[in-house]
Parts: structure tokens; C-alpha cells; sequence
């Protein structure tokens, strides 16, 4: 009975293991861009569209096409994701978000090839787009919305579940605020990770989030829902053998 109840450590697209790898990822890649590009954050729009406007406004056309890649990278990560998502696809690749993963990696192991005198856009733009496809794929938290490359809306999360938490002795928001307190943290850690790697390492610093990443799809991988995939395709193969 022990050993039926034994399974392998595994990462489902909602845990707290992943989310706390990711988180880890989305803060390198910020410190990673704000240290080797000038103080750029990658992650989010938000200043990219303050910017783009703010230019428009002055009537500064050049300088309003630079914060305009980045959004392009950004919507055509979403697009990708949603297209991993649809049924024929994901039949192809058995799992939609192992896939996203290994692009992911592909992604930042690239950018690490590029020398320092590659314009910022570029390492930008693929940072840009890594953070799209990662928000648009993973974005539970056991049974949560959140976000593993920005921490506004998770500090909000946790600070409300911390709340109730006291004020009403809910169970269920003490368990949130553990979670995304994991993963504000992680984030925090990837941020000073990346600090000081990339100011001793340099541009190649972000092949250490690349090794998370690869962490990440060696557990998830293991994922139930990918292995049960497996043996289902195994035993169809089978059945059509023996006919």
C-alpha cells in the first residue's frame, strides 16, 4: 500500500514549486535587464506604454518607435501561448506548457550568445517575449491568479489574504498568503541573483535562468498530466499493433 501511495516529485502547471522557479526567473530577468542594458525592465509594458505616449505627446516620433518592439514581442508571446493551447497543437506536443518551457530556455540561452555591443532592443525584445509566453501559460497558483515575472498584483494578493487571515482567522487566506509569500520572496532572491551574477558574470549571467527553466521542465516533465498523456498514446499504439 506504501509504495501505491508513493509518486515521483513531479511540478503541475499550478504548484507552488513551479511558481516559486518562475518567480525566480521573472526576478533575474528584470535585475539581469536593469544591470547589462542600461536600466531597462523588461518584464512589464506598463513603462513601456507611459513612455510611448509621453513621446507622442512631445511629438518625438523616433523615440516613440523604441517602445514599440518590445509591445509587439510582448503580444506575440500571448498569441504563441494561445496557439501552444489550441486541441491539434497540443496534441502534437503532448504538453503545451512543457513546450513553452524549452522555448523559454531556448530564448535566454541565445540572448547570452549576444555580445555587449548587440543594441539593448534586442535583448529586450527577447525578454520581452520570454515574459509573455511565461504570464500567459502560467498563471495559477494552486487555485489563484498570479504573476512569476512582476510583483505589484501578488503583493496586493498576499497583503489581502494576510487580512482576512488575522481579522477573520480564515484558513484558506493563511494558506494564500504562505503561497505568494513564497513567491514574492523568490522573486526578491531571483532579483539579487541576477544583481550580482550579471555584475561579475556579465551578459552571460542569464544562462543561470536558463538552468532554472531547465530545472523546471526536468520536474514538470513528471507532471502526471504529461505522463498519463504518454501511456495513453502508448496504449492506443498497442491496441492498433495487435488489430
Amino acid at each position: 500500500m506504501e509504495d501505491k501511495q508513493k509518486k515521483p516529485l513531479s511540478l503541475s502547471s499550478n504548484s507552488v514549486r513551479l511558481g516559486v522557479l518562475l518567480a525566480l526567473v521573472g526576478g533575474f530577468l528584470d535585475a539581469y535587464t536593469f544591470i547589462s542594458r542600461d536600466g531597462v525592465f523588461a518584464n512589464a509594458q506598463t513603462g513601456n506604454m507611459v513612455l510611448l505616449a509621453v513621446k507622442a505627446a512631445n511629438r518625438d516620433w523616433m523615440g516613440m518607435l523604441l517602445y514599440i518592439p518590445p509591445v509587439i514581442a510582448f503580444i506575440l508571446g500571448v498569441l504563441i501561448s494561445e496557439i501552444f493551447k489550441t486541441p491539434r497543437v497540443r496534441h502534437l506536443v503532448f504538453s503545451y506548457r512543457r513546450s513553452i518551457l524549452i522555448l523559454e530556455c531556448l530564448v535566454l540561452i541565445f540572448v547570452g550568445f549576444l555580445p555587449s555591443s548587440v543594441p539593448n532592443m534586442v535583448v529586450t525584445v527577447s525578454i520581452a517575449f520570454v515574459s509573455s509566453l511565461q504570464i500567459s501559460t502560467f498563471n495559477k497558483l494552486d487555485r489563484w491568479a498570479y504573476n512569476s515575472t512582476m510583483t505589484t498584483g501578488n503583493l496586493r494578493t498576499a497583503t489581502q489574504a494576510a487580512y482576512l487571515a488575522i481579522k477573520e482567522h480564515n484558513q484558506e487566506a493563511k494558506k494564500q498568503f504562505q503561497e505568494f509569500f513564497f513567491i514574492i520572496s523568490s522573486f526578491i532572491f531571483g532579483a539579487l541573483t541576477g544583481t550580482f551574477s550579471t555584475t561579475y558574470i556579465g551578459n552571460r549571467a542569464i544562462w543561470i535562468a536558463s538552468c532554472i527553466l531547465i530545472v523546471a521542465l526536468v520536474l514538470y516533465h513528471r507532471d502526471r498530466g504529461f505522463i498519463r498523456k504518454q501511456e495513453e498514446c502508448h496504449k492506443d499504439h498497442m491496441k492498433l499493433a495487435q488489430g
